[in-house]
């Protein structure tokens, strides 16, 4: 979207760009993401193996135009595997979070901060565990970055893998954040839950919140992709 009025934001999960019908295809990936034409973009299970002379990350980054901030968790055979942050604007600062829980698979959270002409953005991308106690680990980790309150707008963006419309982790969440609109993404060809959220502070600055479902990302991966119209006006 053009100018910082009005922000895009996109979250996700790429199953190893694998697509239903078991093709690795980053490029198609690529395709999805590039109809949407999103400032910020949250991807998880990024399988960060090499791809056309570079790896996925790097090929998702520049066929986009858009910078790339990796959140590697684990190594699988010859790819690093995790988070990826992709943003049209250089950040001001990211770190990451580890919220790996003993037992549970390796977990992380990207935290990056922007500056958007005067209002200033601070952007979460993160995938929770599969355990509804592991998931209630990681957010209390999280917590006190989330709380932080010096950013005009906050975000939260991942694959949060909770489905009961009410489970302790989105309840949580929705306290430190506000509630996040619902939306089905899983699985893509029949989405019956909704695993995938954009949580956003201040809520009024929500202006739409939508799945794209498509042919084309029915089938790119298990999940659909989910976009969040921000208006920094009302921020």
């Amino acid at each position: 979207m053009t100018g910082w009025s009005r922000l895009r934001i996109v979250s996700y999960n790429v199953h190893a760009c694998v697509g239903r019908d078991g093709r690795f295809m980053p490029e198609r990936i690529a395709d999805v993401m590039e109809s949407l034409d999103a400032d910020f973009v949250a991807l998880q299970e990024v399988e960060d193996r090499p791809y056309a002379g570079t790896t996925v990350s790097q090929f998702l980054g520049s066929r986009l135009g858009m910078h790339a901030y990796r959140g590697v968790t684990l190594r699988r055979q010859d790819a690093d595997y995790g988070n990826l942050l992709l943003s049209r604007h250089r950040a001001e600062g990211h770190s990451l979070h580890d919220i790996s829980v003993p037992g549970g698979e390796p977990r992380g959270c990207i935290e990056a901060d922007f500056s958007l002409s005067g209002p200033r953005l601070r952007l979460f991308a993160t995938h929770l565990g599969l355990r509804a106690g592991e998931r209630m680990q990681q957010v209390r980790k999280l917590a006190p970055a989330l709380e932080r309150e010096d950013a005009d707008v906050r975000v939260l963006a991942g694959d949060i893998n909770e489905w009961r419309p009410m489970g302790r982790v989105l309840r949580a969440l929705q306290g430190i954040l506000g509630p996040a609109p619902r939306r089905r993404t899983f699985p893509s060809h029949l989405p019956t839950i909704a695993l995938d959220r954009i949580y956003v502070s201040p809520g009024a600055a929500i202006r739409e919140l939508r799945t794209i479902a498509t042919a084309e990302s029915r089938l790119a991966s298990d999940h659909l992709p989910l976009v969040c119209d921000v208006s920094l006006a009302a921020a």
